[in-house]
């Protein structure tokens, strides 16, 4: 998306501020649209436009977009910990170790779940961007767990729709400060983002619809481990809902965690793991299931709570 546009401003925006408003028309973040209000690229009605001024039905927008960057380029390189869990002719299962991303980014340099497999010689679907080929759903770098990408073109257009249907388990374990009451329930807040830091999401009254069930498992003094599954699979999901509930995970102090709790645990990142995943397979419709063991810091973190009781 570049070059320029002239884009008339339609009633379901009147009133709204620039930055939102053309958000949503060109599917930008705030920030990149701050970006061009600051450098003159945004124009209503004939006058610079500033990320605050408010849009009017009926106005004229002139956006000037930058070129688009380069496609980040896939390193076929591969990655220490990034475990097979099973594979066949249109599914590879894995267990995505800390600090690896599923598929580049720019300003991302780590390994990678799409350059581990293509370094161990394993061929994914084609479909997709260049370089996220296969990729059918995500998980953050600080998060481990299963996660399946799609090896065949038909696996690959299956396993999103089975995403978009909602019809994947997806069930995590969390480790969470204090104690959610109840101890079972149901978390229904929509998310976008994070109207200050475009690094972050939060609940925000115009996201989109996200749901996170959860059930308290296990209870320390300090804290709670969760089972929790995910309907929908919003970016953050579980680390902005439960932060929301003011029990951020353990650990994850982007999203408000205790640093003094996280130190003692000897845990560097969110304690959140992807448990199970599980799916009518794409070839044959039968349900398949993987699970994921925890990883040694977030196992020893746990028991280190119950050891103190």
């Amino acid at each position: 998306m570049s070059g320029y546009r002239t884009l008339p401003v339609p009633d379901g925006l009147d009133g709204m501020r620039v930055d939102a408003g053309l958000a949503k028309l060109l599917g930008l973040s705030r920030t990149a649209v701050a970006a061009l209000t600051e450098s003159g690229d945004v124009v209503l009605d004939g006058q610079p436009a500033g990320k605050s001024d408010r849009l009017m039905a009926g106005s004229t927008l002139e956006v000037t977009l930058p070129e688009p960057p380069r496609p980040v380029q896939v390193q076929a390189v591969p990655v220490e910990g990034l475990i097979v869990l099973y594979q066949d002719d249109d599914i590879i299962v894995v267990d995505k170790p800390v600090g690896v991303a599923v598929h580049p980014s720019p300003g991302w340099t780590g390994p990678t779940v799409v350059g581990g497999l293509a370094g161990a010689g394993i061929h994914v679907a084609t479909s997709g961007a260049a370089e996220r080929q296969g990729v059918v759903h995500r998980l953050d770098v600080g998060t481990t767990g299963v996660m399946v990408v799609a090896k065949s073109e038909s696996a690959y257009s299956a396993l999103k729709h089975a995403f978009k249907e909602r019809t994947v388990d997806k069930l995590y374990h969390a480790l969470v400060q204090g104690h959610p009451d109840p101890i079972k329930g149901t978390i229904d807040a929509p998310i976008d983002r994070h109207p200050k830091h475009d690094y972050k999401f939060a609940v925000m009254a115009n996201g989109k619809p996200s749901i996170t069930h959860y059930e308290v498992v296990e209870a320390f003094r300090a804290a709670s481990l969760l089972d929790v599954h995910l309907e929908t699979g919003r970016t953050h999901q579980i680390r902005v809902h439960f932060s929301a509930l003011h029990h951020p995970c353990v650990g994850d102090l982007t999203y408000g965690a205790d640093p003094t709790l996280a130190k003692r645990l000897h845990i560097t990142r969110q304690w959140l793991h992807a448990r199970t995943l599980g799916f009518h397979h794409p070839a044959d419709g039968q349900w398949v299931s993987f699970t994921s063991e925890y990883p040694a810091d977030l196992a020893n973190a746990l028991e280190q709570l119950r050891a103190e009781g």
